[in-house]
């Protein structure tokens, strides 16, 4: 599995960013960046990567710099799943 391709496919999906996803990097910026990523949509981003990747995250290992961008939220979707 593709940790970046399927934090990218997540997001494309939950913010509805109808393929946009494609042409970001890893240093693509993501939160105070992309309007469809606001408290509503960190809401939904956090649910989504739960359930697709199986993870539990608990309230206070969650940051904001987690969504600074695409590299440190697949960095942070990473180092969960090896935890």
């Amino acid at each position: 599995m593709d940790t970046q391709q399927e934090v990218l496919a997540l997001l494309d999906e939950l913010l509805g960013l109808g393929g946009r996803t494609a042409e970001f990097a890893r240093d693509t910026p993501l939160l105070g960046a992309l309007p469809e990523l606001d408290s509503m949509g960190v809401v939904a981003l956090l649910g989504g990567l739960e359930e697709r990747f199986g993870l539990v995250l608990a309230d206070d290992e969650i940051e904001g710099a987690a969504f600074a961008t695409v590299g440190t939220l697949t960095d942070f979707v990473a180092a969960r799943l090896a935890a």
